[in-house]
This record gives C-alpha cells, structure tokens and sequence, in this order.
C-alpha cells in the first residue's frame, strides 16, 4: 500500500470540490499526491483528474497505481501553463474543478538538499524545479543591496530587510553566502531576540527572510496572479474553484481575485442604473475556512491555511 502524506484541509477540500464521478478535475498542485489520490478515488469510469507540478520529486513520486491509471495525467510543469496544456490537448469538455494548494509542500521543507529550510545546514537553493533558474544563493550573492532588502521586506513583511540585506552585502565580500545556515546565521545576529515576554525561539528570526526569498526565486504570487484568470476561464457553469492559501501575501490575491469577479459593476447612485451583472464571472461560496484543532493539533502546518472557494457563474 502507498504512504501518501496527508494534506492540509482534505476533507474541508473533498467537500468544497463537489466532485461529480463523471467530472474533470484538475490539482494544480500535485505534491505528494494527497488530494489526487482521494479525488480520484471519488471518480467513476469516466472521470477525469489533470495534476500539475513542477517539482521533478512530486512527479517521481506518483505511484505505478495512480500512474497506470487512464483517468488520470501528471504535468511537470507550472500551473501558469493549465490553458495551454488543455488548449494544446484539444479537450473539449469543460473542468468540474480546480485546486490549488500553494506554497511549498512539506517534503520540500524536510528534503535538506533542496535548501528550503533553516532546519538543517545545506546548499542555499529553494527552487520548486532544481533544474530551472537561479538558486537563492546565485541571486542573494550578485543582487544590489536595494533589491535585496525590497525582496524581503515585499514578501517577507520584514521590518529588519534594509539591515538584513546591507548585513548580506558586506558579509558576502569575503565570505559568499552558500549555504541555509549560514543565512540563518546572519539574520539572528542582525535582529535580536524578542522582548514580548516569548521565548525567541518560537518564531526563527530567519522566517520572514526564508519565506521572502523562496516567494521570489520562485515567482510565486506572480503565478497565482496567471493562474487564476486561467482557472475560470477553463470551468464549467457550476465548477468549483478551491484555493489554500499559507500566508496573507497568497491569501490577500486568492480574495481579492474572487472578490471582484464576483461583485457586480456598479454606477454613481444617482444613476437609475441597475447593477450590472454581466461580467460577474464567479459566486462566493461560503466564508473563509480553517483548520480544527484537532487537525493542527496532529498537522502544525495546517494552522496558518485558509481555504477560499468559489464557483463558476453565468449570468
């Protein structure tokens, strides 16, 4: 039997989804295959389920099962390329359902070598696809310091980026900054521990940095921006739309974008002017959703995840 890592929110997204057995789904984020493996549990003969990742370790991991499966298609690439790949394919029927859960995945985060994490001494990489781009360190070691401190505190919220990044140019003069911890290192010298009555080891001061510059070699909000136009476009009347989200940068877009393709335009009141409803494109369903304690309780990752759902609209 496969050991699938289990998701964040899984049965919060099965229901969300509404999965019909004769649908085409699409996980725009395939991961470890967590939610793959129980949405197509949930498909009859003809059903159909789309994954996309572009981290070549997810798509190594689908099990020979799931691979021989004829309901079911793995993409290694980027989720930016949904359209695309469904244009080029030629197929016709609408999708039931999108998911996406972004973010890095949790293998990620443990696989020391792929430099995610400030857990462990490694090579300073991040990139979702190691085969593609410029590792963390290649950047932090050739950018300007004004981009680099914009970076952190754009994505990252860090109050500390203009001393962290001033602290990275000076250091990497003589001694290049190679590895996560030294990063690490570096950004617990430059803030200090916390005066809020907390333990400073809670949070690492090297969190927001982390996060900053993963989000950024990465593309990730810019993806998620593509993405979503693509996401409705492709749905069918009715189709559901499930974005988790890991942090307010994520999370503001994924609100925003179902925000206003589900408000109707509007006219100065003093216009006799009913709203106009002809270019609402998707109907809110439900309020945001967290996780239960039980479930962080057993996963601390699921504490920061917030699930935002829609559906596709026609007026």
């Amino acid at each position: 039997m496969i050991n699938v890592h289990k998701p964040v929110l899984l049965d919060e997204v099965l229901e969300a989804l509404n999965i019909h057995a004769d649908g085409f789904y699409i996980d725009g984020t395939f991961g470890r295959g967590g939610h793959s493996y129980e949405i197509i549990k949930r498909l009859g003969s003809k059903g159909r389920l789309l994954a996309f990742d572009k981290d070549p370790d997810a798509v190594r991991s689908v099990g020979n099962k799931l691979m021989q499966d004829e309901r079911f298609e793995i993409v290694n690439g980027s989720f930016t390329m949904l359209m695309q790949h469904i244009k080029g394919n030629e197929i016709e029927e609408q999708v039931s359902g999108i998911l996406f859960d972004f973010g890095v995945s949790s293998p990620q985060l443990d696989d020391a070598q792929r430099g995610f994490s400030f857990r462990f001494d490694a090579p300073l990489d991040m990139r979702m696809n190691p085969s593609e781009g410029q590792t963390v360190a290649e950047w932090l070691n050739h950018a300007k310091e004004t981009e680099i401190a914009n970076v952190i505190y754009k994505y990252g919220e860090e109050r500390a980026s203009r001393r962290i990044a001033k602290t990275i140019v000076n250091t990497r003069v003589e001694n290049p900054i190679t590895t996560t911890r030294q990063l690490a290192d570096l950004v617990r010298r430059v803030i200090p521990p916390r005066k809020n009555g907390k333990k400073s080891g809670d949070i690492h001061p090297a969190t927001k940095t982390f996060q900053a510059l993963r989000i950024y070699i990465n593309r990730e909000l810019e993806e998620i921006r593509e993405v979503l136009p693509q996401a409705v476009n492709v749905l069918c009347s009715g189709g559901r739309l499930v974005a988790i989200s890991f942090h307010s940068l994520e999370d503001r877009i994924v609100k925003r974008f179902m925000r206003d393709q589900s408000t109707p335009k509007k006219y100065p009141s003093e216009l006799p002017i009913m709203p106009d409803i002809s270019d609402i494109q998707l109907k809110l369903i439900g309020k945001k959703i967290r996780a239960t304690k039980q479930e962080i309780d057993k996963n601390t990752r699921s504490r920061s995840a917030t699930l935002r759902v829609a559906e596709r609209f026609t007026p």
